[in-house]
């Protein structure tokens, strides 16, 4: 029997040898998200001051974000904190994208689902396709920046320039 997909929602998983706490900071502070995941992370409390980059989000605090190389900004809101346990945040058109953070032999279990994504065809390629293949991407930023010290993006760059990125 064919198993049909539920284009609603997906989940992903990885392993980070780190403690559950060091990987709910990179989600939760704008200094770390701006190193492994954006170019800009802004955040405002419910009085629309902006949060430190050293501070934690809280629930209710609303982001415009920026990616590197791309012109596109992301807004939202916090909807869920759980110290080393969850983030749970809006996603634009995508839905609701939580982050669950579980201690493990291994580290720290990071399993990311996104949800009430919205199923007319636009949105099945851009949201679920794209999202899947780059929340896969960013995940796998994370656990290179966090157990090597290293990211996997290009930075830096004019939209469109990938002079210096090959053979220098």
């Amino acid at each position: 029997m064919e198993k049909s997909i539920d284009w609603t929602t997906f989940t992903r998983r990885i392993h980070i040898q780190k403690p559950a706490q060091m990987v709910f900071d990179a989600w939760t502070q704008k200094r770390l998200l701006e190193t492994w995941f954006l170019e800009l992370a802004e955040f405002k409390d419910s009085n629309e001051v902006g949060r430190k980059p050293i501070e934690t989000v809280q629930q209710g605090d609303t982001f415009s974000w920026k990616w590197n190389n791309w012109p596109h900004r992301e807004e939202g809101e916090v909807l869920k904190v759980k110290n080393k346990e969850l983030i749970s945040f809006t996603f634009g058109p995508g839905g609701i994208v939580d982050v669950h953070l579980k201690e493990s032999k291994w580290g720290t279990e990071v399993t990311l689902i996104q949800k009430q994504i919205p199923t007319d065809d636009k949105h099945k390629m851009d949201l679920f396709v794209g999202c899947y293949g780059g929340w896969t991407f960013w995940l796998a930023n994370l656990k290179a920046w966090m157990e090597h010290g290293i990211t996997l993006h290009a930075t830096g760059l004019s939209e469109g320039d990938t002079t210096n990125l090959v053979n220098s």
